[in-house]
């Protein structure tokens, strides 16, 4: 019955985001139980937790954009366009 409640807390909280950020908290989400399950440990939930919720954001934001790619210029600089 906790695994539930909780599941239902989070799906609320998350309703109103926006791509990035529900990219952020299920990709944290995520790492954080792998990374736990992996180590063992605190630490590894820790650290699973942040490369989670940074990739996680990543792929969220590329979800909020879509048609739109990134490109590299010839200065180095990245750039948003069509693709």
């Amino acid at each position: 019955m906790k695994k539930i409640l909780i599941v239902l807390a989070v799906a609320a909280g998350v309703a109103g985001c926006n791509n990035t950020e529900k990219g952020a908290v299920i990709g944290g989400a995520s790492g954080a139980l792998i990374g736990g399950l992996a180590s063992g440990d605190a630490g590894g939930a820790i650290i699973g937790g942040i490369a989670g919720t940074a990739v996680g954001a990543l792929i969220g934001n590329v979800a909020d954009q879509p048609g739109k790619c990134y490109y590299r210029g010839r200065d180095g600089r990245r750039y948003i366009a069509r693709c």
